[in-house]
């Protein structure tokens, strides 16, 4: 906060810093348009009710059928593997679009379908697909966890299991060991449950008791 009171471009100088190492890095730019395209389709949708009407919610996604449901599956599964937009916000999705029940279990199967391929991708690519995609700050910081023999394994479930942790980035990181495939697809299916049940129904708690969405 010095900086930027004795230097006022400071902040200019950060953010053309921030939008340059953007613009290098294809990964982050498509996720800076995601999250972008995702605030204005809410804005659209706020403006046109559906966020607060679940009638009319329902009424537009009837058009589409089972395509809906299909569309969004696909959707979560490639935000994995090409991060378009923080997962939280795509459980917030499926919540918003399918309720709390049938939102859990397309985010489950999209999220886990995720998973696989950017495990299977990292396995085929290698390392140097870490440090395309991701920070260094965040390599290094689990970087030692994989030099550990089996505790990382214990970690990788650990960490898939709560609902705050860099999920899509350990998924690649984890097809860069010599973890095997079923080992990882195991920890997926059984310990993801966890996170988007708390992403899926708390979410509908903040929305229908907070924010008095569809109460």
């Amino acid at each position: 906060m010095d900086r930027v009171r004795n230097n006022p471009f400071a902040f200019v100088r950060a953010c053309g810093r921030w939008l340059r190492d953007t613009l290098r890095n294809p990964f982050q730019l498509i996720s800076v348009l995601g999250l972008l395209v995702c605030l204005v389709a809410g804005v659209w949708m706020w403006k046109n009710g559906l966020l607060t009407s679940r009638q009319a919610l329902e009424q537009f996604l009837e058009p589409y059928g089972p395509w809906a449901a299909v569309l969004f599956v696909a959707f979560q599964a490639v935000q994995v593997v090409v991060p378009i937009l923080p997962g939280g916000l795509g459980c917030l999705a499926g919540v918003v679009l399918f309720g709390p029940w049938y939102g859990f279990v397309f985010n489950y199967i999209g999220i886990c379908a995720g998973s696989l391929a950017a495990f299977a991708i990292a396995r085929s690519c290698g390392r140097s697909l870490l440090y395309r995609m991701f920070s260094q700050s965040l390599i290094d910081k689990y970087d030692r966890w994989t030099t550990e023999g089996g505790r990382f394994t214990r970690w990788l479930a650990f960490l898939i299991f709560i609902p705050v942790a860099p999920d899509d980035y350990l998924c690649f990181l984890a097809g860069t060991t010599t973890m095997r495939f079923r080992v990882f697809a195991a920890i997926i299916f059984l310990c993801k449950p966890a996170a988007i049940a708390a992403y899926s129904l708390g979410l509908t708690l903040v929305f229908q008791r907070v924010l008095g969405l569809w109460a």
